[in-house]
């Protein structure tokens, strides 16, 4: 080891040390939101695949279609409650221990086990595994089931790696390209696996540090301290307009940026609600002070996808006489001139949640503030860390809580929907921590559940985003684009609209 060490520090002495490294080691500079690669807890199972350690038996491509990955196909019976997965040859996890249905098996009743998220994606009575054969019996039909087994949450991990590793702190066994070496929140490093089954894995090792600010990730792109950064602002992307030096990928993106409204506090009174998105000027948010790098909100599903943008009618657009002829109707007044409305000896206060590891959430919070104030609430941020979010989310303890959020996780915006607006009852939908419930609603998400035909499919999800606009549910800022800026450097870097796949065993060294 110590010849091969002074090999490679004479290399350099002699100027093509960096060529080498350059071919051996990848910087990739991400915001990372885990504080550990266990992929059941919170959504860290994002970081696991978007890290290259983890594979799920279907992915996305770049129109969202459901493709086999480990598993190499599936169908379903024809009463639609079984699902039979033929689960690919040949693959093993980064331990050298070989994929079967057995270890599938084992890895998504973990998953249920471990994640109460898991049965809102779907129930099942029984999961049978056979040489390579999985079965999945539902308790009712699901039309998606290979979309909803693409999440990361199911990706497939090695059971039988515990409890000898800690999957936390240490990485799961997974089947992807790369297997972690070390990992704290602030970096990751990634090295090869030496068994991987669909091609060259072309690094040896793989940097990832965590730079949160973004503005400080499009410098460390700049000054080449990372060969490839995820989520460039917006407005830095002009930065990278050289393209001998620079390659960007920048798509469309599946996002919202919407704030989930609490039912429990002032604004549980739909008037004072629709009040609230009535005063909200998304037009100049996104338009303006934006630059126009986000398209104004209006519904829960982007324009980016074919669900009825166009056709629906967003009842609370932006109407400021209007959303003070609603507070005085709601009996709320200034009784002490100082702005700030009252009723019953209590100012119209709303605690507004945000995160700010996406440089656009607290512009939206503070442009949200200002035009809120015009019509007399009071408007409080809180900074806090994107870890807390979800348990705040699911707990209801906010007013306003900003979410910048995938809207077709799994192939279409039925699970996304659903886990906001479903009626939580006795903790059945944990992720719907605001209170909102609406029959009509539950009724609508109950048919799509069990619903085939792509077409009546759509106008479902069309039919539910009514209602919840017309329940002024949420305020709908906005929807980003999403991108990866590479060094031409390297090659094969690409963003995918489900935003799953960052480090893939496709990027490696440009061609000389």
């Amino acid at each position: 080891m110590m010849v091969c060490l002074a090999a490679v520090f004479i290399a350099g002495c002699g100027g093509s040390g960096k060529k080498e490294a350059d071919t051996k080691t990848l910087k990739v500079g991400v915001t990372n939101f885990a504080d550990s690669l266990e992929p059941t807890e919170n959504y860290f199972g994002w970081v696991v695949m978007r890290y290259g350690i983890g594979e799920s038996l279907a992915k996305f491509d770049e129109k969202m279609n459901v493709q086999p990955w480990l598993a190499e196909s599936w169908q379903i019976s024809a009463d639609h409650m079984t699902w039979t997965f033929k689960v690919r040859d040949g693959v093993k996890f980064s331990n050298g221990k070989p994929l079967d249905a057995a270890a599938v098996k084992a890895s998504l009743e973990r998953a249920f086990a471990k994640n109460k998220r898991a049965v809102t994606f779907f129930k099942y009575k029984e999961i049978k595994a056979e040489g390579q054969t999985l079965t999945i019996l539902t308790e009712k039909p699901e039309p998606n089931m290979p979309g909803f087994l693409a999440d990361p949450l199911f990706l497939i991990v090695d059971v039988s790696a515990e409890p000898a590793r800690n999957f936390a702190k240490e990485g799961p066994i997974g089947t992807g390209p790369y297997m972690c070496k070390t990992f704290v929140k602030d970096k990751a490093v990634m090295v090869k696996n030496p068994y991987y089954w669909d091609g060259v894995v072309p690094y040896e090792t793989v940097e990832i540090p965590s730079i949160d600010d973004p503005n400080t990730r499009a410098m460390a792109l700049q000054s080449g301290e990372v060969d490839m950064a995820v989520n460039i602002a917006a407005g830095d992307i002009g930065l990278f307009n050289d393209k001998t030096k620079f390659h960007v990928d920048r798509i469309a993106s599946l996002r919202t940026v919407l704030a989930r409204i609490n039912q429990q506090g002032v604004l549980g009174d739909p008037k004072v609600r629709a009040a609230f998105i009535s005063a909200c000027d998304r037009k100049v948010y996104n338009e303006v002070i934006l630059k126009g790098t986000f398209i104004e909100g209006k519904a829960p599903v982007p324009p980016s996808m074919d669900y009825g943008f166009d056709q629906l009618k967003d009842p609370n657009s932006y109407n400021i006489e209007r959303a003070k002829q609603l507070l005085a109707e709601a009996g709320w007044k200034d009784a002490d001139g100082d702005g700030i409305l009252e009723k019953d000896g209590k100012k119209l206060t709303v605690d507004f949640v945000v995160y700010n590891s996406r440089a656009e959430l607290p512009i939206y919070a503070e442009a949200v503030q200002s035009d809120a104030k015009k019509v007399g609430f009071d408007v409080k941020i809180k900074t806090v860390d994107y870890n807390l979010i979800d348990k705040m989310g699911i707990n209801g303890e906010y007013g306003l809580l900003i979410s910048n959020i995938t809207t077709a996780n799994t192939g279409d915006p039925e699970i996304f929907l659903n886990w906001y607006w479903k009626t939580n009852r006795n903790g059945d939908n944990p992720q719907n921590g605001s209170g909102y419930s609406n029959p009509a609603l539950d009724a609508k998400f109950a048919e799509l559940s069990t619903t085939f035909d792509r077409q009546q499919r759509r106008q479902l999800i069309i039919d539910c985003q009514q209602i919840i606009m017309n329940d002024g549910a949420a305020l709908f800022l906005g929807y980003p684009e999403t991108n990866i800026i590479s060094s031409t450097s390297i090659e094969g870097a690409q963003m995918y609209p489900s935003d799953y796949y960052w480090l893939t065993n496709k990027i490696k060294p440009a061609k000389k």
